[in-house]
């Protein structure tokens, strides 16, 4: 059971804590795209040094997520998610003071293992603190900030830079940062789980697996696939994480029980975030550069242009947690995710080197809906899947997936990007976006049928517990 003590808050200042960090975290996935020039422009570097500005914090952030959530459960999750928050706020400070760019793509590194140990902690606190009835709700506007922080990184970046300097897309963190510290501190309640040791054996195969696989996808499309180091990091890491699977099936108290995924709704929701973070991502980081490098749109008029499918999250995100409260997780993250693939669909219809604003908008909307549809409801899927002590690991599972099917997107897509087009014209590019986006939308759609395979519920019972478990009492709780 977890073991909670000083509840010195409440619900709200749970949500505002954990919300706010979760936005620091996924932000800096991608906000720094866009400043890549101005960074080159100051600190130097080759086009190599430049994509390991991005790749650096996507590197450790993946890798050590489901580490970071057992520490939390083992010696306290707000505890944790306070180191981890102070290690965060601290890198991005060293990042905007970088001399150069290795510095900087160090301060990044660090950055990443800060938000590895803080985001998993955030579903898990926040969870804790907010009754079971509202909780839909709760993880509703806490799955809109976080889906406008994945979306708008870009626009962010971008407005940043061309307005004030690169380095304020790193302090834009330290204030924030240290205006949350107190707070967590005097206002989150401290809880653990299972208390067990670490699985050490476990912890190495799963961490090393996926550094083995995110590199390999990070610098496929740069080094190319057949490189003989990108090849040896996918295959190793492919091998470590087979690994990590069979030790986990014998071993007493393992990192990630493999007994999870017995669940429907736990491999149904994984398997769905996983697909959808690839269509997302790949498209994003796509279009992101279809609207600068063809439609001629500076970077903020281009994150302008996209907030009708970047800032949607924050109007229809809290309708969407209510709603699963109501009629379960399934349909809404189901029709979010259909909605999602229809968008991209329709995106990739439209796509030319003069298209109107205009044209793109009813795509743009309808994949926003979509986005804000997922974002809770998965929220409340994952957390209610399985026992209370075992929230930590399981957010943290499917964080770690989400980060690999960012990193997957961005390969496949940019891959597929390569073959059919390039950067040559206006047309060239759009002859390379169009079939990447269909590539994305085919994705989503998958997800959406992942999501199907998710138990229908009656209200307020998410899903039903992992084979050989016996009920959660958050989902008994909801049941009333």
């Amino acid at each position: 059971m977890s073991e909670q003590t000083a509840r010195r808050g409440g619900a709200v200042w749970a949500l505002v804590i954990t919300s706010v960090a979760g936005f620091m975290a996924a932000l800096d996935n991608l906000v720094v795209t866009t400043a890549l020039p101005s960074i080159r422009g100051d600190l130097g570097g080759a086009l190599d040094d430049l994509e390991w500005t991005v790749s650096a914090y996507t590197l450790t952030f993946a890798v050590l997520l489901m580490f970071g959530a057992a520490l939390g459960d083992r010696f306290g999750r707000r505890r944790l998610f306070i180191a981890g928050l102070a290690v965060f706020t601290g890198a991005s400070a060293a990042a905007a003071m970088a001399p150069g760019i290795g510095s900087l793509i160090a301060a990044r590194a660090v950055q990443g293992v800060g938000a590895a140990v803080m985001m998993p902690l955030t579903l898990t606190l926040l969870t804790a603190a907010v009754p079971a009835a509202r909780r839909g709700t709760a993880y509703g506007i806490w799955g809109a900030v976080n889906g406008l922080a994945v979306a708008s990184g870009p626009l962010i970046g971008g407005s940043l830079t061309e307005h004030i300097s690169w380095h304020w897309i790193f302090w834009l963190n330290v204030p924030l940062g240290v205006a949350l510290l107190p707070l967590a501190r005097l206002r989150l309640a401290e809880s653990r789980g299972t208390g067990a040791r670490l699985d050490l054996p476990g912890t190495l195969l799963a961490s090393g697996g996926l550094f083995g696989i995110v590199y390999g996808l990070v610098r496929g499309p740069a080094d190319g696939w057949t490189d003989p180091l990108v090849l040896t990091a996918l295959f190793a890491g492919g091998a470590l994480l087979v690994g990590f699977v069979l030790y986990s099936t014998r071993a007493k108290n393992p990192m990630l029980p493999m007994r999870l995924f017995r669940s429907r709704a736990f491999s149904g929701i994984n398997a769905a975030s996983l697909l959808m973070f690839v269509g997302m991502f790949g498209s994003i980081f796509l279009l992101s550069q279809y609207m600068q490098g063809v439609l001629g749109y500076s970077p903020t008029e281009a994150g302008l242009r996209m907030l009708p499918w970047t800032g949607m999250p924050m109007l229809v995100a809290p309708v969407a947690g209510i709603l699963s409260d109501r009629v379960g997780g399934r349909p809404v993250v189901a029709t979010g995710l259909f909605l999602q693939a229809v968008g991209l669909g329709y995106m990739a219809w439209v796509v030319s080197a003069d298209v109107s604003y205009a044209a793109q908008l009813p795509g743009l909307i309808v994949s926003g809906i979509g986005m804000a549809l997922y974002f809770a409801p998965a929220a409340n899927l994952v957390m209610s899947s399985v026992r209370p002590q075992e929230q930590g690991i399981a957010s943290g599972a499917n964080n770690a997936l989400r980060e690999v099917g960012g990193a997957l997107g961005i390969a496949v897509m940019s891959s597929i990007f390569s073959a059919q087009g390039g950067y040559a014209s206006a047309q060239n590019f759009v002859d390379g976006l169009r079939p990447a986006l269909v590539t994305g939308s085919g994705v989503v759609a998958l997800a959406a049928v992942a999501a199907l395979l998710i138990p229908a519920r009656g209200r307020g019972q998410e899903s039903a517990p992992a084979a050989g478990q016996t009920p959660a009492p958050a989902a008994e709780a909801l049941s009333h």
